[in-house]
């Protein structure tokens, strides 16, 4: 069961890809967006971050942050930024205490197999850091500009 729209987003501090600390307090009076990925350079999790990247500027002139996270080590995740020049911070939970708070950590089946991982889930939270608006039908083409016309 995911967050509902009105909880209180629950604070995280994780390392971002050149490994500083990114916190929800440092952000608060902001609105930001928070996309989970199972993994780093996968084909439908690019073309998704590759959709944010395009419209950056966009939601960067409405003051929204972007943070993508996965349970991808530091390395991995500035791999990823780098080679897809993402404008916004990946950050990195690899104790999944973050995945775990935002409930978009567990059990997942593909092809008869059952194994943990992480929901394609994406969280809006609000200036009071309450959560806006949840997405878990998320269209990894259209996902960014699905966002925009939303706000």
């Amino acid at each position: 069961m995911l967050l509902n729209i009105g909880d209180k987003a629950p604070n995280f501090t994780l390392f971002n890809q050149n490994g500083a600390n990114i916190s929800l307090n440092d952000i608060k009076g902001q609105t930001c967006i928070i996309w989970f990925f199972p993994k780093a350079n996968t084909p439908g999790w690019t073309v998704e971050g590759q959709g944010f990247r395009d419209e950056f500027k966009k939601f960067d002139k409405k003051n929204i942050k972007i943070f993508g996270v996965s349970g991808d080590s530091v390395v991995k995740q500035k791999k990823f930024h780098d080679k897809q020049k993402f404008n916004f911070d990946l950050l990195s939970d690899e104790e999944h205490s973050m995945l775990e708070a935002y409930k978009v950590w567990g059990l997942k089946k593909f092809m008869g197999r059952e194994y943990m991982g992480i929901y394609r889930v994406t969280y809006v939270i609000n200036p009071e850091g309450e959560i806006h608006k949840v997405y878990d039908q998320v269209k990894t083409k259209t996902h960014a500009q699905d966002i925009l016309n939303d706000l």
